[in-house]
């Protein structure tokens, strides 16, 4: 499938960010750390989490790999746990590394035996965003169980506020401290699913209640959540994940951008730190888009442009003082993928743009006390 050759990825052209070889070489750049079982790890060698993962199969699927993003998403289905969840970390086993290694060499091993509540809930963002990209309508029956056991297991841990602790230890105990990032996530998750049920007639009005208790949280109870405001993604993320629309969003994302974008750099991943991240600026590129702003949003994807690697890959991040260099030394597939889902939302691709942009997705029932 990397052979497809540039023609493949017209529609990821955008001017200033990729062109049609370039974008080629992205997606190549994602299948050739593709292991031959589905599982995309951050980079060849490296350990694989759920949700990156995921990231990186959305990406493919918005290049038109569907078969590629299709092995993402049954690798998910084969390590799912009992009780619905995936592990925070898998890891290859010590000099396995190379793609399309043999059956011996696959991410099957937890690195992490955490829990994360917006890594599991996360699969139900891919797997309708498959659905919606390839109408295979087999693939959503199949992965039906998967979402809801994922779902339910994320739900476990909402707390009465409408917030979502963040994890389950190793051992099992739930943490009950939420953090705002990883419920935004969720949010879009909850409401993807909710997608899902409806596509197949399974109605679940414990998720619309679920959904519109935590949406509220985000927009309305601040303090329900740890505060990590010094992060670029508790910024951004309620816009993203959907909870905070129109007015509220404007002024948010107004309110932190001095604070947070660096003119021709990208996006901080926290402050002060004179970092800049690829992930965090095309997050944010896709929040500008989801609000409309997509001049801005363009402007953000341009700025980053120096952190495009050799073989089409980008690093993870630039120290713009001091030594001035990338930092850490990494090309990650989520970075790149991050990168494609953004350009695929600026040039109108139909899965992206519903996913992201929230219009054929269900809101959830807000509390009774807030409607």
């Amino acid at each position: 499938m990397a052979g497809r050759g540039p023609g493949a990825t017209e529609h990821l052209v955008l001017p200033g960010v990729l062109t049609a070889e370039q974008a080629a070489e992205t997606v190549a750049g994602i299948l050739a750390v593709q292991h031959r079982d589905g599982a995309i790890p951050w980079f060849r060698g490296h350990h694989l989490d759920p949700w990156d993962h995921v990231e990186a199969a959305m990406a493919l699927d918005a290049a038109g790999e569907h078969p590629a993003a299709a092995r993402a998403y049954e690798w998910l289905a084969r390590h799912q746990n009992e009780d619905g969840s995936w592990y925070a970390a898998y890891e290859e086993p010590v000099g396995a590394g190379a793609p399309g290694a043999g059956p011996g060499h696959t991410l099957t091993r937890p690195g992490d035996l955490g829990r994360e509540t917006n890594f599991v809930a996360y699969a139900a963002v891919g797997i309708w965003h498959h659905y919606l990209a390839t109408g295979d309508d087999a693939f959503l029956d199949r992965m039906w169980p998967v979402v809801h056991a994922a779902v339910e297991f994320v739900l476990a841990l909402q707390q009465p506020g409408g917030q979502i602790g963040w994890k389950r230890e190793a051992d099992g105990t739930p943490v009950d401290d939420a953090l705002l990032t990883g419920s935004s996530s969720v949010h879009q998750a909850l409401r993807c699913a909710l997608a899902i049920a409806e596509e197949r007639e399974e109605p679940q009005p414990d998720w619309e209640l679920a959904a519109g208790a935590l949406g509220h949280a985000i927009r309305h109870h601040p303090e329900r959540f740890l505060d990590k405001s010094r992060y670029s993604m508790d910024w951004y993320y309620p816009v993203l994940g959907g909870a905070v629309t129109g007015a509220q969003a404007t002024a948010r994302i107004a309110a932190g951008w001095d604070r947070f974008v660096v003119p021709g750099l990208g996006v901080r991943c926290v402050v002060p730190n004179p970092w800049v991240t690829g992930g965090e600026s095309c997050e944010l590129a896709l929040a500008l888009w989801v609000m409309g702003e997509s001049d801005r949003a363009l402007e953000i994807l341009q700025s980053i442009q120096h952190l495009r690697a050799e073989g089409g890959m980008y690093w993870t991040g630039y120290v713009f003082e001091g030594n001035r260099a990338v930092w850490p030394e990494e090309r990650t597939t989520w970075t790149a993928g991050s990168l494609l889902l953004a350009v695929a939302a600026l040039g109108g691709d139909e899965a992206t743009t519903a996913v992201f942009g929230g219009g054929r997705l269900p809101r959830g029932l807000e509390p009774d006390c807030c409607r």
